[in-house]
């Protein structure tokens, strides 16, 4: 072969090496592109997927949330009902017992510890009550009691600190009649309905009872029986005391150291004592509050006075002393039954005629 034929072959060798090369790189690009394309499309899905599944462990994560606070709710509403549970056995248990003679000890006798009255055969009896204690002045009152030796009745309130609790416990000790006046005081929630009054009236109860060991009989309404502000008729709420075998006093005579005004010693003795004569049994309302200084400062002239009267005694009331009222609500009861029974008797006569 000559020199130019083997040039030539050589050159086009070389130009068919160079077109399969460029092939070659063209295919590698191609190639290329595709798996970057490939790979975005993978990158999009994988992202896609990233956002579903944060999407739903947010969502899980919400539910959980609520799940737990439902749970907590549950929680919480059965610790209600074990408490209710727990507080309807006691009552329920109290109920028995006090049916039963009285709760826990039968030996324990209510209010004073005084089944009866003493006898006595003073033509005037007087019974010295303070109504809204313990006070900051209850241990004084204690005292100058004991100091003429003489017993009261103190109508209190449900106080739960430390300093009322030891005076609840020497009321007892020393021989006076702890009776109730209600646990709140509060007029509008207690005589709402009979409902809140019985749940105010088993609240001051028992606490007396779990501070005393006394179980108290003796009641007198905030506002007394002849209060004003009781939407609902006072008789409904006396039956039910009735039905609990306790009695309510109200009072003849008052003090007048009831109002926001403060009267003087001189007034408050003649308060306490101008009418003393004037009744078989004296009843005299007085308080024990933080308000009341000049009734702590009266109450030994009140004493001695009462004291210096002939043929009269200062007593605790107990479950024999007659009943001091301002509604007659079992007489208005009887009336009721007898025109009831008027009407009914006039009705059937009215049918029979026809």
């Amino acid at each position: 072969m000559s020199q130019d034929g083997e040039e030539r072959t050589e050159e086009e060798g070389g130009a068919s090496g160079r077109k399969g090369s460029a092939r070659l790189r063209k295919c590698n690009v191609a190639m290329l592109m595709a798996s970057v394309v490939l790979l975005m499309v993978l990158c999009g899905l994988l992202l896609n997927r990233i956002y579903n599944l944060n999407e739903t462990v947010d969502s899980l994560t919400a539910q959980a949330e609520r799940m737990g606070q439902v749970i907590e709710g549950q929680r919480a509403q059965l610790a209600q009902m074990e408490l209710l549970e727990e507080k309807m056995e006691e009552l329920l248990a109290y109920k028995e017992a006090y049916e039963s003679g009285r709760p826990g000890n039968k030996d324990v006798k209510p209010g004073s510890q005084e089944d009866e009255e003493p006898e006595v055969t003073a033509a005037h009896k007087v019974y010295l009550t303070f109504d809204d204690g313990p006070s900051i002045y209850t241990q004084e009152i204690l005292d100058i009691l004991d100091e003429y030796n003489v017993k009261a009745t103190f109508f209190i309130l449900g106080k739960e600190n430390e300093s009322a609790k030891e005076a609840m416990k020497r009321i007892v000790a020393d021989g006076h009649t702890l009776a109730m006046h209600s646990y709140t005081n509060k007029y509008a929630d207690i005589y709402a309905s009979v409902e809140n009054f019985a749940e105010d009236f088993a609240k001051i109860q028992n606490y007396i009872y779990d501070v005393t060991g006394v179980a108290s009989t003796v009641y007198r309404f905030p506002g007394g029986s002849s209060n004003s502000v009781s939407p609902t008729d006072m008789s409904v709420f006396a039956e039910y005391l009735e039905e609990q075998g306790v009695r309510y006093f109200d009072w003849n005579i008052s003090s007048g150291d009831g109002g926001k005004y403060v009267f003087p010693v001189e007034t408050l003795l003649e308060n306490c004592t101008s009418k003393i004569s004037s009744y078989d049994t004296s009843v005299i309302l007085m308080h024990d509050s933080a308000g009341k200084r000049t009734t702590v400062d009266a109450l030994p002239e009140i004493i001695e006075t009462i004291l210096g009267m002939e043929d009269t005694a200062i007593l605790p009331i107990t479950d024999s002393t007659e009943l001091v009222q301002h509604r007659k609500w079992q007489e208005d009861k009887d009336d009721k039954s007898d025109k009831a029974g008027q009407t009914d008797g006039a009705g059937s006569m009215g049918r029979t005629g026809r």
